[in-house]
């Protein structure tokens, strides 16, 4: 039987909570390879035992994430086969009438009609979801919504935001209205979810500083002119063998068809495997090729657009970036590859020769804030987010002050620079210590105030003879803000406080959890997770969650 890591449950409680507070469109963001295709399921098997008249829609944007997801709830609920179906051209099935129904994107856009109403849409990758509603997406959710108004949409994505609009729960025309859950990816690789990765210096790098901008991005033509030069491309990929040499399976993403034509055939004259998967590479071709590399027959894929999403191999353990990019979304996505785990894999290499890690910074430091805080900013005028260490010229998170790989220690006042000559780093932040789950037998909030800062709430977890506590900033900005509004979508299931006070006075509503995880940190401890009992709404034939009174 699968069972819910307890992230996964936290996720799938948090969205119930949102609804049941009376709010819309929610939004679970989880990493790469944290296992969005179980909480998919997990939902729609709860919902549909507790509502049996609901019908579920499931809509994604390519096959093989329609047929993993279509498996994963078989495999989660066996019964689901006599009612679950899949539209997909790709998939070769056409069902309609489904009580849940899983749906390739390009192939129902223009058939509501067809299909019917549904009661809740869910989303796959939904940070593909463009801001206009003139397009595909637009049109079926807008279609959809016009039968049936009330309708809920529930997003899963690793990534929550888009270069050309930003952050999927802000702005106009916005369709979600907020983050319920947001897994870090530092946290799940300390937990052992998530493989450890890791990265080297590369002596080669990519220069991009004459490369013209549109739509935020490097135009795709001149990047690849700059960066596609037999020199670059042999200089890299002898460091790609090298580092590669006792590991199973390359990702190289590139910057252009005819530069991830020029690094697999550099890599065959190196002496390995190599094809290359593009938007060009026909269907019955790319399906070959991507079977031969689960199977171990193929070292390197080379790729430009196609295997950034949707693309499941757990065993990659390498990932050289070719493609320098102003999208944090599609350096995420691209690193994201490697995080999943698999047997005989102990860590993931990563070799930056394109400079994104220290344009958007180590991948568990991405955040919705920093990823859109570069809009319209050139590399010059952003902020530079990891520094090299002049000692083994790693590149770590640019508050770090020890190098986690050789113990360098920065000086309190240094200040880093922006010239790199070196295009590495570390894609996750180092952490102090393995955190740990302890039971919880009281749960207490407390007014604090400090002079010259806004107040706050203190929350003290006594575990045994142990008091932990932390401090939640309601009349914070930031990441402060954010931290709190969590906490309580996840202790209550009402409307979030706008004051420290008022959180205090209405402290009955939060529950108590069942155990907290903590993780020291020096002399102090940080609360990194925290476990509740499943949300309990209405049993039976009855409203959905979002209609439930709490």
């Amino acid at each position: 039987m699968l069972e819910l890591r307890p992230y996964q449950r936290e996720a799938i409680d948090a969205l119930y909570a949102h609804w049941a507070a009376g709010k819309g469109n929610g939004l679970i963001v989880l990493p790469t390879g944290a296992g969005k295709s179980l909480v998919l399921a997990k939902i729609c098997e709860e919902l549909l035992r507790d509502y049996p008249t609901m019908r579920i829609g499931i809509v994604t944007h390519v096959k093989e994430l329609i047929a993993q997801n279509f498996q994963e709830l078989l495999r989660l609920w066996p019964q689901a086969g006599g009612f679950a179906g899949i539209y997909s051209a790709g998939v070769g099935r056409r069902d309609t009438r489904s009580k849940i129904l899983f749906c390739g994107i390009q192939s129902v856009w223009n058939k509501v009609n067809l299909l019917g109403d549904f009661d809740l849409l869910l989303v796959d990758e939904a940070h593909l979801i463009p801001r206009n509603s003139e397009t595909t997406y637009g049109r079926f959710i807008e279609s959809l919504q016009e039968r049936v108004p009330d309708m809920r949409v529930a997003g899963l994505t690793a990534t929550p935001y888009r270069l050309d609009s930003g952050r999927l729960d802000r702005g106009e025309g916005r369709l979600f209205e907020s983050v319920v859950y947001d897994a870090n990816v530092g946290d799940l690789i300390e937990q052992g979810y998530l493989s450890p990765l890791i990265s080297k210096a590369t002596l080669q790098k990519l220069d991009v500083s004459g490369v013209k901008k549109s739509g935020g991005d490097f135009v795709g033509k001149a990047l690849e002119v700059a960066v596609d030069q037999d020199w670059i491309t042999r200089g890299a990929v002898k460091e790609i063998a090298e580092y590669g040499a006792s590991r199973r399976a390359w990702l190289a993403f590139c910057s252009g068809v005819g530069h991830s034509e020029h690094v697999r055939d550099a890599i065959r004259e190196a002496g390995f495997t190599s094809e290359s998967v593009t938007g060009d590479t026909p269907k019955g071709e790319r399906d070959s090729i991507i079977r031969r590399f689960r199977e171990g027959h193929i070292r390197c894929l080379t790729s430009v657009g196609v295997l950034g999403t949707g693309f499941n191999v757990p065993h990659v353990d390498l990932v050289a970036l070719l493609r320098p990019t102003q999208s944090a979304g599609l350096y995420v996505q691209q690193v994201g590859r490697a995080l999943r785990k698999a047997p005989g894999k102990d860590d993931a290499i990563v070799l930056d020769f394109a400079g994104n890690v220290k344009r958007h910074g180590p991948i568990d430091c991405v955040t919705t804030k920093s990823a859109t805080a570069k809009k319209g900013k050139s590399d010059e005028e952003a902020e530079a987010r990891a520094k090299e260490c002049p000692q083994c010229r790693e590149l770590v998170a640019l508050a770090a002050r020890t190098c986690k790989f050789c113990g360098h220690e920065w000086p309190i006042d240094d200040t880093p620079t922006h010239d790199a000559t070196a295009d590495a780093t570390s894609v996750i932040v180092a952490r102090t210590a393995e955190p740990t789950w302890t039971p919880v037998d009281q749960m207490r909030l407390y007014l604090h105030e400090k002079h010259g800062s806004p107040a706050s709430v203190r929350v003290e977890y006594r575990c045994g003879f142990v008091i932990y506590k932390e401090w939640l900033g309601f009349e914070h900005s930031g990441m402060m803000r954010q931290k709190a509004e969590a906490f309580w979508t996840r202790a209550a299931f009402t409307a979030i406080p706008r004051t420290a006070t008022e959180a205090i006075k209405r402290a009955a509503e939060c529950r108590t959890p069942s155990a907290i995880q903590v993780r020291p940190n020096g002399k102090y401890f940080d609360i990194v997770g925290r476990k509740f009992g499943r949300f309990q709404g209405s049993e039976g034939v009855g409203p959905p969650p979002w209609e439930v009174a709490v």
